[in-house]
């Protein structure tokens, strides 16, 4: 969505409203007071002759405006359209929330997306009202208020954490974005609870209401996080999926509930660097950023009464190797079976951690060095894994949310072993792809047979069917009573 093409009396409505599925989507500068909010804001809606809208947080930081500090517009759920849209903008705007500017710079970021950094630059600044740079700078400020928040690290500390040059430039991009020095936002924090923070917990913890548009069928979540969970490196107890992941500069623990109105993130990270990525990476997982109401509607879900309950989500990924490795490894068997199988190769070749859940998945170096050591079942199965997790070593196969489907399932059905039904359950999860059909699946296949409908004729469903598969999945395993009555947001 580009500048220009924000309909004013659409958004302004929405402001009118306080319409909070628009959270996120765009944002509202006011000229008058030089601050941008939420279109839920509950201030005193501006007249249409004082505001206007913009499509990023960046932008309107970019043109001068300071964060409302009653609403948090940066706190709001992520755009959709990231997902939705597979162009250039969308696909930078996902690399830069998993942290490749503060690990790599513009350069890296244009590079993996095959563009010269210029060429990037123009694109962003025409699509997005802001350039790589400032992009970044918002994802920055972000992150310092939530350390700013949560935790008691030293301001030094914060400021290298959230990915600030300096000191300086920290002390003035909170300012200048917050209208409040650090030390003031902290103490401000102390007296009044926000909508995406809770109170510091213990040294090392963080803990994080991560927001998410209503309804949100919690059950469907809860079912598949607990179904595919592998001893070791995961966990589900009293209703908290915990599990490790390697993040771009060590390791981190998270621990996920449901909570009305929010997902509760607790998060032990070995370097603070790490948080803004990881947080992206537990959305993506969840698919926080997701527009239920509009995807229910395109859907035809209206009601609770029929048979696909309103709020689906389409579960992604934490890491793409992991996701290839595991899907590949579970392939023709069962859930639970590939489960055991996976746990077998991370009890011998992952990497051992403090923690709850002890144990990292390997390398994709380690699996395919020792994995025809470890896993077992058929030959050619083995052979594929090993085969796969040494492409991905050596940098033949690359595997990164920035990539569009075409291409990642080009390459992804070059490999042995992979099937169409393989590339498109790794494209749908990995790049969040909400247009991905899986209907070579078999227990799709029987939740179609179910609610009576022809897998043949799906079209009027886009570009919505990757949340389609998930309907007709839940459908099949509830009608063998696998999956939980539907709970909602």
């Amino acid at each position: 969505m580009t500048i220009t093409a924000l309909d004013f009396e659409r958004c302004y409505r929405a402001v009118s409203t306080r319409d909070s599925r628009f959270d996120g989507q765009f944002f509202t500068a006011v000229r008058t007071t030089g601050i941008y909010c939420r279109p839920s804001c509950p201030a005193i809606t501006p007249k249409r002759t004082n505001v206007s809208f913009l499509p990023t947080a960046a932008a309107a930081q970019q043109a001068g405006y300071r964060a409302c500090r009653r609403c948090l517009p940066d706190a709001a759920p992520g755009s959709p359209l990231w997902n939705v849209r597979a162009d250039l903008a969308a696909r930078a705007m996902r690399l830069i929330g998993d942290g490749v500017i503060e690990r790599g710079g513009v350069p890296e970021l244009a590079a993996t997306l095959g563009y010269s950094p210029r060429q990037l630059t123009r694109v962003l600044t025409t699509e997005l009202g802001a350039g790589p740079l400032a992009l970044a700078r918002a994802h920055r400020a972000h992150t310092a208020r939530l350390l700013i928040q949560t935790t008691d690290m030293p301001m030094s500390d914060i400021a290298f954490a959230a990915g600030f040059a300096s000191i300086r430039q920290f002390n003035d991009t909170v300012r200048e974005v917050f209208a409040v020095s650090p030390t003031t936002m902290r103490t401000e924090s102390r007296r009044s609870p926000r909508n995406d923070v809770e109170a510091p917990a213990t040294p090392g913890l963080l803990t994080l209401r991560l927001p998410y548009r209503e309804p949100l069928d919690t059950g469907w979540l809860a079912w598949f996080l607990s179904a595919h969970t592998v001893p070791g490196m995961e966990s589900w107890s009293d209703g908290v999926y915990t599990r490790s992941l390697r993040t771009p500069h060590g390791h981190a623990t998270i621990g996920l509930s449901f909570r009305p109105g929010h997902v509760r993130a607790e998060l032990a990270l070995r370097d603070m660097r790490d948080l803004a990525p990881t947080v992206a990476r537990v959305r993506h997982l969840l698919d926080l950023d997701a527009d239920p109401l509009g995807i229910d509607d395109a859907l035809g879900i209206d009601d609770r009464s029929g048979p696909f309950t309103p709020g689906i989500r389409v579960p992604g990924c934490l890491d793409g190797p992991e996701l290839l490795l595991r899907t590949m490894i579970g392939q023709q068997i069962s859930v639970r079976a590939a489960a055991t199988h996976t746990a077998r190769l991370v009890e011998a070749l992952g990497e051992r951690i403090d923690g709850p859940v002890p144990l990292l998945f390997p390398t994709p170096v380690a699996v395919a060095e020792h994995g025809a050591e470890v896993l077992t079942g058929p030959k050619r199965r083995i052979a594929a894994v090993v085969s796969a997790a040494r492409a991905i070593a050596d940098g033949e196969l690359v595997l990164h949310p920035g990539r569009t489907t075409e291409d990642l399932r080009r390459d992804l059905l070059a490999l042995n072993g992979v099937g169409p039904w393989t590339a498109d359950y790794v494209a749908m999860r990995s790049l969040a792809d909400p247009d991905i059909l899986l209907a070579t699946d078999l227990v799709v296949r029987q939740g179609a047979a179910l609610a009576g409908i022809d897998l043949a004729d799906t079209e009027r469903w886009a570009p919505w069917r990757s949340y389609l598969s998930m309907h007709l999945w839940k459908t099949a395993l509830a009608q063998r009573g696998a999956v939980p009555l539907p709970t909602y947001s």
